[in-house]
């Protein structure tokens, strides 16, 4: 789950959920042979494969299967050639969704996310239904920040573009993605390092869901989440706190 600071409890909790190492590697695999495949294998001059290959250390991924990965991108090793595919829909209480994919297989695809869908209340949509809602920015999350005023200023001085304190003294910090690599790196010298970081999507509207429909999107994200070709999920489903606790 990506996206939504309301769903920022649910998002580290399916987070530990997802690091079932076997599923995670393969996603994370994909991404860095897809961005190895798109701007080459040198990290110093591919920004996107930099940051998926930050995100596989990070998860203590083996050297080897990084480097084999980037290999595989670049044509040095044969392997399956990935594409991307972004599908948008609607889940239980009128949510956008999008759906990011890496694939082998478009047809395998389609039918898999196609079938998570109708399965739990949703529908797909046509290109562009929902993406126009969404814009892309670089998050940063920061765990139990006690020092407020320091980690604003020096969000602000990085050039963040919006941070948003939470009643658990958590800090999301949003800027944009050209600058977020610069920003984690600034933060970082000022003695803040996020928790999380992604480039990910945030929605300009929110979707108010019942209890009934929270329980419902909650198993519709589980299920895309699960399959092997998604990469991400992006939403704009609002989720009371009081929901949240009751699920």
């Amino acid at each position: 789950m990506a996206g939504h600071s309301k769903w920022a409890n649910i998002q580290h909790r399916k987070g530990a959920q997802d690091k079932k190492r076997g599923k995670l590697f393969s996603k994370l695999i994909r991404e860095i042979t897809v961005a190895s495949k798109m701007g080459g294998p040198d990290l110093a001059s591919n920004p996107r494969l930099r940051l998926a290959v930050d995100k596989a250390k990070s998860q203590s991924m083996p050297k080897d299967n990084i480097t084999r990965a980037i290999k595989r991108g670049s044509g040095e090793l044969d392997g399956a050639d990935y594409q991307e595919i972004r599908y948008e829909g609607y889940g239980p209480g009128g949510a956008a969704v999008i759906v990011d994919c890496l694939t082998d297989n478009k047809n395998r695809t389609v039918s898999d996310v196609r079938h998570a869908f109708t399965k739990f209340s949703g529908n797909l949509g046509a290109d562009g239904s929902v993406a126009y809602m969404f814009d892309l920015i670089g998050l940063l999350f920061f765990k139990a920040i006690q020092d407020e005023d320091s980690i604003m200023e020096a969000a602000i001085d990085g050039g963040a573009d919006d941070i948003k304190s939470m009643t658990d003294d958590s800090f999301e910090v949003i800027t944009s993605p050209n600058n977020f690599e610069n920003l984690i790196e600034y933060m970082g010298k000022k003695g803040f390092k996020p928790s999380e970081s992604e480039i990910t999507m945030r929605c300009s509207t929110d979707a108010n869901l019942n209890q009934k429909e929270a329980e419902t999107m909650i198993k519709l994200v589980d299920a895309l989440e699960e399959l092997d070709d998604v990469q991400t999920v992006h939403t704009n489903a609002e989720i009371s706190d009081e929901i949240i606790e009751n699920l």
